[in-house]
């Protein structure tokens, strides 16, 4: 009942009824999208060609396209150029110090980055789409994609780089219309809609696969482990280190403000879904280039083969690195010292500057072996329990399950403090407690 009083609650507030009723709106157009397929191309032929090639990276791309890429459609890059100029952007003011500069301007500084990032998005497109075209004018009988492109030629390569490269920027000022509009982050709630709407066919393609021979008790077994995973991930994702900050007394305009004590908190999992989705994407491209017939690489395949020994410790090793990697250069322990510093604040037994900047670094490298310990875990046990359950490789769905609970918090956590804010009661209703989320981090978004 807590939960109804949440809902009518929230159906009463004109305001957050018009941004979740935009966001759906969006999400919709989104969707809608995702089956206008590209000119030139028979969307049946590329069905069938993905399908063979699931295991590959164009297995990972059609998954957080939404099924776009497999349909070939105008969304078929999807929104992943877009994170991939947000990953540039953000190593590049690590090693360029006119980025790093942009970052301390405030907001004249964020837009101009905004914007950087959006002309690598589009250069990224632009080389990414005449790549697909190529590839699709090359795919020959024996890899079981005759006839996808039914005019080949300059004529397609060109209508192909137009409309991919629109479809991307599209799906770009969608994600900030919502950002902006509606409710949680647009990018994230982009890549949420394209796994979400995957699972019916996943479940049907399971179940058409498998009919006569399912086993309840696996099934059940499997459910359970599924709810237990989830409970991980959300238990995780709500973690949180409070490091304790007093603040001096201090004076603000005419205002003097006493001691004050407080946190600052820093989550377990700072890298979010980008070390498993970097390291799939490294372990998966050998597979996409065996698929172009490149010499050599047939054995490495047979080596390095998703479900094995081999391949899940490659796949636990890299994202523990790319955890440690994208930690130290999304966080800058440096930076926050200093703004403590300017805030006359201290860590209490600690001194300002150099000391506190080593402090917090500390910190963050021990919290970061149990993210990353929780990341690697969840991403190969999940491959684990679906291959000894249910006889079934479940590409992915490690980092999928992370991604969609971190977005679901997220968005019920922005729905909440709506509600709060003009006094009324949460999703949970009175006494139900307060809904904590994580941002989802995709390089950009976070």
């Amino acid at each position: 009942m807590a939960s109804l009083a949440g809902i009518s609650n929230f159906y009463k507030l004109p305001d957050l009824r018009r941004r979740v009723f935009f966001t759906l709106g969006m999400l919709a157009v989104y969707r809608v999208g995702v089956f206008v397929t590209t000119p030139g191309v028979d969307r049946n032929q590329m069905k069938q060609y993905v399908a063979g090639q699931s295991g590959g990276l164009l297995g990972f791309f059609n998954l957080f396209s939404g099924g776009a890429l497999e349909n070939l459609s105008i969304f078929a890059l999807g929104i992943m150029p877009y994170i991939s100029a947000s990953i540039i952007m953000q190593l590049g003011g690590m090693v360029y110090a006119p980025l790093a500069e942009m970052r301390k301007e405030g907001e004249a500084g964020r837009r101009k980055l905004d914007q950087y990032t959006r002309y690598g998005t589009i250069a990224i497109s632009l080389f990414q789409s005449y790549g697909i075209a190529r590839m699709l004018e090359g795919i020959s009988s024996a890899d079981g994609g005759a006839g996808v492109v039914t005019d080949p030629g300059l004529g397609f390569q060109l209508m192909t780089v137009i409309t991919l490269t629109t479809g991307t920027a599209f799906l770009m000022w969608i994600g900030e219309q919502i950002t902006e509009r509606g409710v949680s982050n647009g990018t994230s709630l982009l890549i949420f809609a394209s796994i979400v709407t995957a699972i019916p066919s996943a479940v049907g393609g399971f179940i058409q696969a498998n009919a006569g021979n399912i086993q309840p008790l696996s099934i059940a077994l499997f459910l359970g482990a599924l709810v237990g995973m989830i409970g991980v991930v959300v238990f995780f994702e709500n973690g949180r280190r409070q490091i304790p900050i007093v603040y001096s007394r201090r004076q603000v305009g005419r205002r003097i403000y006493g001691a004050q004590n407080t946190h600052l908190p820093l989550k377990v999992n700072v890298s979010g879904t980008i070390p498993p989705i970097f390291a799939s994407s490294l372990l998966q491209f050998p597979a996409t280039l065996a698929s172009f017939n490149i010499p050599g690489l047939d054995s490495v395949i047979g080596v390095i083969n998703r479900g094995g020994w081999l391949f899940n410790t490659l796949y636990a090793t890299l994202i523990v690195f790319f955890c440690f990697f994208y930690t130290n250069i999304t966080f800058q322990a440096v930076d926050v010292a200093e703004n403590l510093k300017k805030q006359q604040a201290n860590i209490p037994g600690i001194r300002p500057g150099k000391q506190t900047a080593d402090y917090i670094f500390g910190v963050v490298q021990r919290i970061t072996v149990g993210g990353a310990a929780y990341v690697a875990t969840i991403c190969v046990a999940t491959d684990l329990v679906a291959a000894y359950l249910l006889n079934q490789q479940m590409t992915y769905w490690g980092t999928s399950l992370m991604i969609v609970c971190g977005v679901a918090l997220d968005t019920a956590n922005q729905i909440e403090a709506h509600l709060i804010t003009r006094n009324y009661e949460g999703l949970t209703g009175p006494g139900g407690g307060r809904i904590r989320a994580r941002r989802f981090t995709e390089g950009a978004s976070s």
